[in-house]
């Protein structure tokens, strides 16, 4: 039997991974004053009311402090591409277990049937009353860093993107207990990333918050730098790129601007793009993330072979795995529970530094820079960090009406 079979087989047999399951007995139903009448006719009128009266008491009355709402549309999910809201359903099943499994989070897959930007962002606006955080899945860039960033500003609800946010995370807390290993700065390592999509926009933007000064970013193209013809307005996030990175203007290929740099960081989606010559050019304790799944950019033990000291996959089946299944749950129960509004990149950056001391100086070795996925360390700590950032947030929003008045 191959994995293949296997796979389809506990599908088949399973009918669906994931169900809902209800809180209460009706054991006494018929009862006068039985449940029947606490949780349905007539009795729950009156919390319908409440509610009606005051929308936050949603979150003390239903499920709503514990929902989560998975959105994809199926356009890129994967290493499998354009496959169909239908198509996309098993994995977002699957995202739910881990959800239920790693955060006792109650995440329902909602893979709707348009790839339209407008609909998609009024579908989760019509839908927020139901959920207390919003996950975005699976939809292909840049489409999803403008949905993204427009739901952020336009509902009341928490947005985390996991190719955006999650693996951002996850890659900086990676990266940073890395560096201790390779005894090298943030603020002194070039870094290039190749992958100019969500994942890597995402890692940009939290290695340039976090203090790394040398990014360059390639694309297909070659090196992305201010200037560059084909760069325009028509898609701001590269644009972004484009200003904030490559202070030397770097043109080239991938093979050209990895000479000299510390950390690869592969988010490209394409297999075997890293060959001996280019981990080679690399300094000395040379730092590969190759994130790419299900086929890295290149093999582990190949790159450790041409010179790397350090190399990282997205795949389970090979030491260091950067999940950002290590990330969401934790992220989520702790977005939940304080009843956040959204997501800021100081708040990222703090997640992954306090997810990287996890792994404890002892235990830290070239094959062991990350905690594991259900590490039970993960979710207090990333609780007690995105309730300090939240609180600093309000002192200084408060410290700044205050300096407005006077």
């Amino acid at each position: 039997m191959t994995l293949r079979d296997d796979a389809i087989n506990l599908h088949r047999m399973l009918k669906g991974k994931i169900e809902i399951r209800s809180r209460v007995s009706l054991d006494n139903a018929a009862e006068e004053r039985g449940i029947l009448g606490l949780i349905y006719t007539p009795g729950v009128a009156y919390v319908a009311l409440e509610i009606s009266s005051n929308k936050k008491l949603a979150y003390d009355y239903t499920s709503k402090w514990n929902n989560v709402a998975i959105i994809c549309d199926g356009t890129r999910v994967l290493g499998l591409g354009n496959i169909g809201p239908e198509g996309a359903l098993p994995i977002m099943e699957g995202k739910s277990v881990l959800f239920k499994a790693l955060g006792d989070i109650n995440a329902i897959p909602l893979c709707i049937d348009t790839q339209d930007k407008e609909e998609i962002i009024r579908f989760v606006k019509l839908i927020q009353p139901n959920f207390g955080a919003i996950n975005i899945e699976d939809i292909e860039s840049p489409k999803v860093l403008e949905i993204v960033e427009r739901l952020t500003k336009e509902v009341s609800i928490p947005v985390f993107h996991d190719d955006q946010h999650g693996t951002a995370i996850i890659t900086l807390a990676a990266l940073i207990n890395a560096l201790r290993l390779a005894n090298k700065e943030l603020g002194k390592v070039r870094v290039v990333i190749s992958g100019s999509g969500s994942a890597g926009y995402g890692i940009f933007k939290i290695l340039q918050t976090a203090g790394c000064k040398d990014i360059v970013v390639t694309d297909t193209r070659g090196a992305i730098f201010d200037g560059r013809v084909d760069i325009d307005n028509q898609n701001p996030y590269k644009k972004d790129i484009s200003i904030n990175t490559n202070f030397r203007k770097l043109n080239g290929t991938l093979m050209e601007v990895i000479r000299k740099s510390d950390v690869f960081i592969g988010v490209s989606g394409k297999a075997d793009i890293l060959n001996k010559q280019m981990i080679e050019s690399m300094n000395k304790d040379a730092i590969v993330f190759a994130l790419s799944n299900p086929d890295p950019e290149i093999i582990p033990n190949r790159a450790l072979e041409y010179g790397a000291r350090i190399v990282a996959t997205g795949r389970s089946d090979f030491p260091n795995q950067i999940n950002n299944a290590v990330v969401f749950p934790s992220v989520f129960r702790a977005l939940l529970d304080l009843r956040a509004n959204n997501l800021s990149e100081d708040m990222l950056v703090s997640v992954a530094q306090a997810i990287a001391s996890i792994v404890e100086d002892v235990h830290l070795r070239n094959d062991y820079i990350i905690p594991k996925v259900d590490d039970p360390r993960i979710l207090p700590i990333v609780t007690k960090t995105i309730k300090k950032v939240l609180g600093r947030h309000i002192k200084n929003n408060v410290r700044s009406k205050t300096d407005t008045r006077k």
